[in-house]
């Protein structure tokens, strides 16, 4: 998921063309891009698109942001959209371990009442200095976890740190890469409000790629095809991997277990990044099966 594009519940014409973008993900939003006069309306429109049958068909990866556990509408929204084909839950602001077993609950109930038969995910919002600093506690909180996003307009923006520092956007780029290392999820990169500055959002997701999160977030569709560039492995990426996994094979048919390829010495942690590079290129449909 090298891309993903937010759209707001509140739009339902947007809901189609989004589907139809070129973004890996879908991601419906109910919480910052809904004003609290129309949560219960865009709750319901999204609840009645997503019971279409084409939503689950379009081979995007779906999923909905929620409004925060603190909020009146969390229940609500997870019982309208915990419904077959949605993949994922983003939810905002979690705090501690038992707010995440508290979602997955919850996600758990709207599942049986609708009749869903593959387990529905969690993307964790670190948002806060507290989810930050527990960041991989929540991220080890239930199997239903697949990922940690970083919001860094909420993190910094009430703390008065410039959301365009650098030293401050690889700091929490790097602590949440490390936190969803340690449980062993994705890390997935935040959103970039400036969507004239391309420039800036094609450096930002350079910085995540090259700290190795998954992809990073869209709130325009003129976003979308930065980042699918950038998360993309390059062609010189996918050409060395491919020639450390057949060393891999003959080294260990020799039983060596360190040895050079294009000038580098190579041994286990270089092994299994060429062989996610690898599986990543086929995935993408850049090298055969």
């Amino acid at each position: 998921m090298k891309s993903k594009l937010f759209v707001p519940g509140s739009r339902p014409e947007l809901f189609a063309k989004a589907l139809a973008s070129a973004a890996d993900g879908i991601s419906f939003d109910l919480e910052d891009a809904v004003s609290e006069s129309r949560k219960d309306e865009a709750r319901g429109v999204l609840g009645d698109f997503l019971r279409q049958g084409g939503v689950a068909a379009s081979g995007k990866t779906i999923i909905v942001r929620v409004n925060a556990m603190d909020t009146p509408h969390f229940e609500a929204d997870v019982r309208a959209v915990a419904r077959p084909g949605v993949r994922v839950l983003n939810l905002p602001k979690p705090e501690s371990a038992a707010h995440v077993r508290a979602a997955v609950a919850a996600i758990e109930r709207a599942e049986r009442e609708h009749g869903v038969a593959t387990p529905i995910g969690l993307l964790l919002n670190i948002e806060t200095p507290g989810a930050l600093r527990a960041a991989a506690e929540l991220a080890k909180a239930h199997p239903r976890v697949v990922g940690l996003q970083l919001g860094l307009g909420d993190l910094f923006e009430p703390l008065g740190i410039a959301r365009r520092e650098p030293s401050a956007i690889r700091q929490a780029m790097f602590a949440v890469r490390m936190a969803a290392g340690e449980a062993g999820v994705y890390a997935y990169d935040s959103a970039f409000a400036d969507i004239r500055d391309t420039e800036g959002f094609r450096a930002e997701a350079g910085l995540a790629r090259d700290l190795g999160f998954l992809g990073k977030t869209c709130i325009h569709p003129s976003q979308v095809a930065i980042a699918n560039e950038v998360f993309r492995p390059t062609d010189a990426e996918i050409a060395h991997a491919l020639k450390v996994v057949e060393a891999t094979r003959d080294a260990d048919a020799r039983g060596v277990g360190a040895y050079v390829v294009d000038g580098r010495m190579i041994d286990i942690p270089f092994v299994v990044r060429a062989r996610a590079i690898v599986a990543s290129a086929r995935g993408l449909g850049l090298l055969p099966d």
